[in-house]
């Protein structure tokens, strides 16, 4: 089960801890995912080991997977399921992949909130 998480409290600490808090959303993002998703190949240990060792081109497939993870995860929680794995990689590809973690946490948000409601 994820936990829920505010948005604006997520973007907040990222800018006031200088990115720091970000990592570890990130990390968490993948790791509540892979729980959602039920796809063992997501690590968020692994994903950022990976973006940085790559200087941040592993950060574009990342941003790809994880659009087609969210649809399995919405799909097998009955939620309307969409594909934005091309949204997520175009947000990626221009800089602005804040808006990509934001994106993920709320439908693991919806996902939480129609769990608990279950």
């Amino acid at each position: 089960m994820v936990a829920k998480k505010n948005i604006v409290t997520c973007i907040v600490l990222s800018i006031i801890t200088c990115g720091i808090y970000g990592i570890f959303w990130f990390i968490s993002l993948t790791d509540d995912v892979r729980v959602v998703s039920g796809d063992t190949r997501l690590s968020g240990g692994k994903a950022f080991l990976f973006t940085i060792i790559t200087c941040g081109i592993y950060g574009y497939y990342w941003a790809y997977i994880m659009g087609k993870a969210m649809m399995q995860a919405k799909s097998s929680n009955d939620l309307p399921a969409e594909d934005n794995s091309l949204i997520y990689l175009l947000l990626q590809i221009f800089g602005l992949g804040i808006v990509n973690y934001c994106l993920i946490q709320n439908d693991l948000n919806m996902i939480a909130d129609k769990n608990a409601n279950a």
